[in-house]
């Protein structure tokens, strides 16, 4: 078994730059960004000098990818389809009002536990 760990470094202005070790000389065949089942960019390796097992990655992401609500990009191995990151992308009108939601949602939430937790603490009180 191989260990293959791709570590991100940043993320901008659409590219995706990040470092990646590996003893699998599958994982010469490269890396991909993957989008709704689409392959939407192909990463450039660029080998480390004097270390065959790390190299750095840069990935340039098309802007077909930016939409409202939520995105996600994975990258992975072309060699053997594992996905070794994930970008997830979140925007939009839509994603504001779910958001709105969740939290609205979550409040209740804690309201409803808070009021169980003092009724139980009021019912345990050691007389």
């Amino acid at each position: 078994m191989t260990d293959d760990a791709l570590v991100r470094i940043r993320l901008d202005a659409g590219r995706y730059e990040a470092s990646l070790s590996s003893t699998n000389p599958a994982m010469e065949q490269g890396l991909e960004a993957v989008h709704e089942g689409k392959v939407v960019a192909v990463a450039t390796l660029t080998q480390d000098q004097g270390d065959k097992g790390h190299w750095q990655v840069t990935i340039d992401l098309p802007a077909a990818v930016i939409a409202d609500g939520v995105q996600v990009i994975a990258i992975r191995a072309i060699a053997t389809g594992a996905v070794l990151d994930r970008i997830t992308l979140m925007s939009g009108t839509p994603l504001d009002e779910d958001i709105r939601v969740e939290v609205a949602l979550l409040r209740d939430e804690l309201e409803m536990l808070k009021r169980a937790f003092r009724r139980h603490c009021a019912e345990t009180v050691i007389r």
